[in-house]
C-alpha cells in the first residue's frame, strides 16, 4: 500500500464509508483507500462501520434491519454535512466499481457486526470477482479472526491481520491466514515491536494517524504505511 492511506474513505474531509469520501480522497491525491464492509440483513454487502444506523446515518436501529430495497430512504451524509445530504450506503460492487476507475487501491476491512462470518466472506469474494478488481490493489483485513482464517481458505487475495494492540501470538496467527501485513494501533505500539513485525517480513501499517508529525516518526521508526483521515503529505 501507499505510506498514507485514506482512512474510511477520507473521514476528516467527507463522510466515511461513502462514495463521495473515496471520490475526494482521489481528488486529493491519495492512491490507496480504506473502508469497511459488512452486511445488510438480507446478505447485501455494503460500506458501513457499526452495528447501528445511528452515529452516520438518519435512521435509528440496527444495520441488519435493513435491506437493499430500503437503502435509498437511508441518508448517510447529512450528519457530516449538508452538502454530502444525498450519499447513500454504498454496495461494495458500487464501490470497488468507483475504486477501480479511479485507479486507486483499496484495502477492505471485513466488519462482522454480529453478521455470518461465511456469508460476509462469500459476499466480499463474489463482488471481488464481479468487478474482476486486480489483486495488485487490493487487500482485505479484519480485526476478526475467524473471518479473516475464512477469508484466506477460501480466496488467494492478500491479507492483513488487524490488531488493536501486538498479541504474543500474533505471527502464529499471521502464519495461518499467509498475511502480507500487520495493523495495529499507532498509539499501541513501539520501536521494539516495529522491528519485531519488520524483521519478520511483514508490511506494517497504523491507525488511525492524523499527525503529519506522527507519521513521520513512525515512518522513520520502520513502519510502512499509516491510516489517516486526512491527505497528510507523504513526501
Amino acid at each position: 500500500m501507499s505510506r498514507i492511506i485514506g482512512h474510511r474513505g477520507l473521514a476528516g474531509e467527507a463522510p466515511e464509508n461513502t462514495l463521495a469520501g473515496i471520490r475526494l480522497a482521489a481528488e486529493k491525491g491519495m492512491k490507496w483507500v480504506e473502508v469497511d464492509v459488512t452486511l445488510l440483513g438480507d446478505g447485501t454487502s455494503v460500506l458501513f462501520h457499526d452495528r447501528r444506523l445511528n452515529r452516520t446515518t438518519n435512521k435509528n436501529g440496527r444495520l441488519q434491519s435493513l435491506t437493499v430495497s430500503g437503502l435509498e430512504s437511508v441518508d448517510a451524509g447529512s450528519w457530516f454535512s449538508e452538502e454530502f445530504s444525498d450519499e447513500k450506503i454504498p454496495l461494495l460492487k458500487e464501490a470497488l466499481q468507483l475504486i477501480n476507475q479511479l485507479g486507486l487501491g483499496v484495502n477492505l476491512e471485513l466488519k462482522t457486526n454480529g453478521c455470518s462470518e461465511s456469508g460476509l466472506v462469500e459476499a466480499v469474494v463474489n463482488s471481488i470477482a464481479e468487478v474482476e478488481f486486480p489483486k495488485d490493489r487490493l487487500l482485505v483485513s479484519s480485526f476478526n479472526y475467524r473471518a479473516l482464517v475464512r477469508f484466506s481458505d477460501r480466496s488467494d487475495i492478500p491479507v492483513g491481520c488487524l490488531f488493536e494492540r501486538l498479541p504474543l501470538n500474533w505471527r502464529k496467527k499471521a502464519l495461518r491466514v499467509n498475511a502480507v501485513s500487520i495493523h495495529f494501533n499507532s498509539k499501541r505500539t513501539s520501536k521494539r515491536q516495529i522491528s519485531r513485525v519488520k524483521s519478520a517480513g511483514y508490511e506494517l501499517y497504523c491507525y488511525t494517524v492524523n499527525s503529519l508529525m506522527v507519521a513521520r516518526q513512525l515512518i522513520e521508526d520502520g513502519v510502512d504505511g499509516v491510516f489517516s483521515d486526512y491527505p497528510l503529505s507523504d513526501d
